[in-house]
């Protein structure tokens, strides 16, 4: 098992070792996407059985994305700490515990209370993570392979999901052997990561080594204001997601099926944007690609609160603003802040900015706008 200090260089990079990784770390985020999302289309099925309704739904994900923003401020500092080796295999193996455990509940309660801990668990593997990726990746397209790795969430949680949580449903005995199923490839991961991925840092430490804190993560400029930006990030896209829905019927007057195609672009271009908008800041710069993001989704936005069009044009909007705001959020919590902070303290730094980013951008952020 090889092993390297946090924070590769062009002349430390490894070909190999980035190919085994960086798929196996988007693989990881891929089953957190996967194991958070996939109770939203079985809960007709959770909710006839247990006897919940649609606001328990909206209290259960409200929970989990509470402790996600949590874990990834005090996890992100223990990777720092430790290594994001023993964070990420341990997180992922948790997780999976608790996912295989969801189908035990027997009310709001005790699915709240699994929830919440998975949100932990998973909040923990995402600084980790992309501080893994970065050290993995050739400096010349760490946009790209953090991207990759971060799209794999929307890709199989969003676009993938349901159609597992359905395929399954179908020739499993019940909704509680969907989660049992789920959770198994979790495991495998856990056993490679610990096969593969280096140490990280809080390895081979010198003595007197002084462990990172928050003060000194956030003396980085660039650390608050990926915050400020995260808040902004997340805030729209998890607010589109929540109430995106009733906007487009109630207010818009779409149909059922034209709804669910104007929301499906919006994923798609989520996902694009992910893996384009990153590539091309390792081209042209990240702060300008950041800019021309947020001004292309502004105007985007704009245009679906101000123009009556149908849904073939809002298809298209959502689809580019969507696209601009996720590639924005893999700017900014990948290379533009990892770039900007020493390597000893990049999953701290990391941490808060997702986590915060999360916790008001996830949790609050909708409650607020649904009110």
């Amino acid at each position: 098992m090889s092993e390297a200090p946090q924070g590769t260089t062009p002349s430390g990079w490894d070909r190999g070792y980035e190919l085994k990784a960086v798929p196996l770390l988007a693989l990881g985020f891929g089953l957190v996407g996967l194991d958070r999302f996939i109770i939203a289309p079985l809960f007709p099925v959770i909710a006839e059985d247990l006897g919940l309704g649609y606001q328990d739904l909206g209290l259960i994900s409200g929970a989990l994305a509470f402790t996600w923003g949590l874990a990834a401020l005090f996890l992100g500092n223990l990777s720092d700490r430790v290594g994001y080796r023993r964070v990420l295999v341990s997180t992922v193996v948790i997780f999976s515990v608790l996912v295989a455990t969801t189908g035990l509940a027997t009310g709001l309660v005790s699915l709240l209370l699994i929830r919440a801990l998975m949100g932990f668990a998973e909040g923990g593997f995402v600084p980790a993570s992309i501080v893994a990726t970065i050290d993995a990746s050739k400096p010349t397209r760490t946009g790209l392979t953090v991207g990759l790795q971060q799209m794999a969430a929307p890709l199989v949680g969003l676009g993938l999901g349901p159609l597992i949580a359905i395929g399954l449903l179908r020739v499993l005995p019940g909704w509680e052997w969907v989660f049992a199923v789920v959770a198994l490839p979790g495991f495998l991961v856990a056993w490679l990561m610990a096969r593969t991925i280096r140490p990280g840092s809080g390895v081979a430490r010198e003595t007197g080594f002084k462990p990172p804190t928050y003060s000194e993560a956030l003396r980085y400029r660039n650390v608050v204001f990926a915050t400020l930006g995260m808040l902004c990030f997340l805030s729209s896209l998890h607010t589109l997601a929540a109430l995106g829905p009733n906007y487009l019927t109630d207010h818009v007057g779409l149909a059922l099926d034209e709804m669910g195609l104007v929301l499906s672009g919006m994923g798609m271009g989520g996902v694009l944007g992910m893996i384009v908008i990153p590539a091309l800041s390792d081209r042209l710069g990240r702060t300008p690609v950041m800019a021309v993001c947020m001004a292309v989704a502004t105007l985007a936005l704009a245009g679906v609160i101000y123009l009556e069009v149908g849904a073939v044009p809002l298809t298209l909007l959502l689809a580019i603003d969507s696209a601009m705001i996720s590639g924005a959020v893999a700017i900014n919590i990948g290379p533009l802040l990892n770039e900007s902070v020493s390597p000893g303290v990049a999953a701290t730094a990391t941490g808060i900015v997702g986590g915060l980013g999360e916790i008001f951008g996830g949790a609050v952020a909708p409650a607020v706008a649904g009110a």
